[in-house]
């Protein structure tokens, strides 16, 4: 595994493991990051609490996790340099946010 090999000594759990390929499956079929929505899609299996829950409490590594998977992603698709920009001006504002 790619956390292995970046990170000597850590690794996710099982329930880590189920938990997140839960939540990408929920936003490849949902396109959008939704608990409810997820909750949903899974058939109820999993109940939009208990997602909310494990995003926010649990141990997971999210800097680690982010690095691995774009060195990942980047590494297969033969990018070796590059600039990397997150673009969100797709979705609306709050009415109350006058600047950003």
């Amino acid at each position: 595994m790619e956390i292995q090999a970046q990170l000597p000594g850590r690794k996710l759990t099982i329930t880590q493991q189920i938990w997140l390929n839960m939540c990408l499956t929920g936003i490849l079929l949902t396109n959008t990051v939704n608990w409810k929505a997820f909750e949903r899609v899974g058939l109820g299996e999993y109940k939009a609490k208990a997602i909310s829950w494990m995003f926010r409490y649990s141990k997971l590594l999210w800097d680690s996790l982010l690095k691995v998977s774009l060195s990942l992603v980047l590494r297969r698709l033969g990018v070796m340099e590059g600039a990397l920009v997150i673009d969100d001006t797709d979705h609306q504002r709050s009415k109350r946010t006058k600047r950003i």
